[in-house]
Order: C-alpha cells, then structure tokens, then sequence
C-alpha cells in the first residue's frame, strides 16, 4: 500500500535550560504567535486603506490595531484554554484546577478560542467607541491566516489526524494510537480550505468586490467558509477521543448528532454555518 512517511519534525523548535527550568518553543505556540502578528499587520493594511470602508471611514486608525492585538491575545489564549477544559475533560480540570491554565501542557479548542476573540472584539470595540461589526470585519479577514498556521503546526506535532485511507498521499503518522496505518492529512485538508482558499476568498471580496462597505458581512463569509471547510474534512477526519467520554458536557448532543448521521465536528459548525448565512443574507439583501 502506498503512503508517505511523516516528516518527523521535532514538535520543538528548540529547547533551553534556565536556571533549572525547562522553557521550549513549540511549532504550535509559534503558529499562534505568528499568526496573531501576521493577523494584525493585515488589518493594519486594510484600515489604512479608506476607500474599502463606508463612507471612506475605516474602523479605527492604522494605530488602533496593535492595542486590540493584546485583546486577542487574551481572549483566544484564555478561550482556547478554558473551551478545551470546558468541553473535553471537565471531570479531569474541575478535579485539577491548578491545570487549567498550564497550556504549556498541550490542549486547545478553537470553539473557545473563537468565542474569547468574539468577547475580546465585543469589549475593545465598546471600551473605544468604535463599531463592533465593522472591526470583526476587519479581524475576520485575518483570522484565516492563523488558521493556516495552527493547521500546519497541528501536522507537525501528528495530532488531529484523518481516517484510514488507501490514497497515494495517505501519511503514517507516528505513535501507538494512530495504528501505523496510512491516514489522511486531514490537519493540511484543514489548512488548504480555511486557510488559505478562505484567506483568498475574504481577500478578494474586501478588496476587489466592496464587501467592507456592508458590516457583518465578511464576518458572515468567515463563518460560512470555517464551518463548510470543517464539515467536509470531518468526513475523513478521525473524531476526538475525548469527545467520547461520558463526563462530557455535550454527550447528549454528540448522541444526537451521531444518531443524525453527523460528526461532533459537523455538529458544532452547524451554529456558524446558520449565523453566517444569515448574516449574509441581512447584510448583502
């Protein structure tokens, strides 16, 4: 059976003892880290260029960004954490409180993560006085940007892999519970359709077709492209173990969905799939 092999890339970038303590630099945390400054010098690109936003008037000046970098940042380190704890073992966080915030440790949930940017959006916005869909536009447009690098970063550590497949670029990846049997890469399926495909698409309407100058609607199209992408490669995409546990909070309606004949990835991009079309539809009516 033909398969690739996993580039085995140190999960590390490097490693360095200080003082006795162990500090090392994962692909994961760079991908969050340079995702975030990419995302922000994206935004910084698009306010300053006035003629894409109503009446010529961006959100916030080419300065403001870098202050809701911070907001950002806490809101999808935090949110990632605690929806990881939240959603994937609770019994285990509510029995180990201390460990919630160790992210050192591994574990992240985009779900939470979206939902602290969200927040941090909501509360940047509303402490300076400016207009809250307009700047989620903005944040929108560069979200697929980290999306990218996370995916990519997820590769790297051989995490988040796909099903059993008999393709030629199915890659055996590494580690008891991944069978060494050829997979798909589902973690690049992820990065190719809501990085860079939905990176292109959001770039082009913002700046080729006008969509900025109807607030809501990019972060519509955002919604509508991560929830479509993550439905389809949950298709080959083999489901999160801990999804299964019994302590989850979301067990009756992982139940459901799996009874509907949907995955727990499909099920939680239904909401975004909906809220995005509607806000595309009111915005673009």
């Amino acid at each position: 059976m033909l398969a690739l092999p996993f580039p085995n890339i140190d999960p590390a970038i490097f490693e360095i003892d200080l003082f006795g303590f162990q500090f090392a630099l994962r692909w994961y945390a760079m991908a969050y880290l340079v995702g975030l400054v990419l995302g922000w010098r994206y935004v910084v690109t698009l306010v300053r260029r006035t003629r894409l936003w109503p009446s010529g008037r961006p959100p916030m000046t080419a300065e403001e960004p870098e202050a809701l970098l911070t907001w950002m940042v806490v809101g999808v380190v935090l949110g990632g954490r605690l929806g990881f704890a939240a959603f994937y073992q609770p019994t285990y966080y509510l029995a180990n409180p201390g460990e919630i915030l160790a992210i050192w440790q591994g574990g992240m949930s985009f779900h939470g993560g979206f939902l602290g940017v969200v927040l941090g959006v909501i509360g940047w916005s509303w402490r300076n006085r400016r207009p809250v869909l307009q700047v989620g536009d903005a944040v929108a447009c560069a979200a697929p940007i980290g999306l990218l690098l996370g995916r990519i970063a997820n590769f790297i550590n051989g995490e988040l892999w796909g099903r059993e497949t008999s393709l030629p670029w199915g890659v055996v990846f590494p580690g008891e519970a991944a069978g060494g049997v050829p997979r798909h890469p589902s973690q690049l399926y992820e990065a190719l359709l809501e990085g860079a495909l939905l990176f292109v698409v959001m770039w082009w309407l913002a700046t080729r077709s006008g969509w900025l100058k109807t607030p809501g609607a990019l972060i519509g199209v955002f919604l509508i492209g991560y929830g479509g992408g993550r439905s389809l490669v949950e298709m080959v995409r083999q489901p999160d173990r801990f999804l299964a546990s019994p302590d989850n909070p979301l067990g009756l309606a992982v139940q459901w969905g799996t009874t509907a004949g949907l995955t727990t990835g499909q099920l939680l991009s239904l909401p975004m799939l909906v809220l995005g079309l509607v806000a595309v539809l009111r915005t673009r009516a």
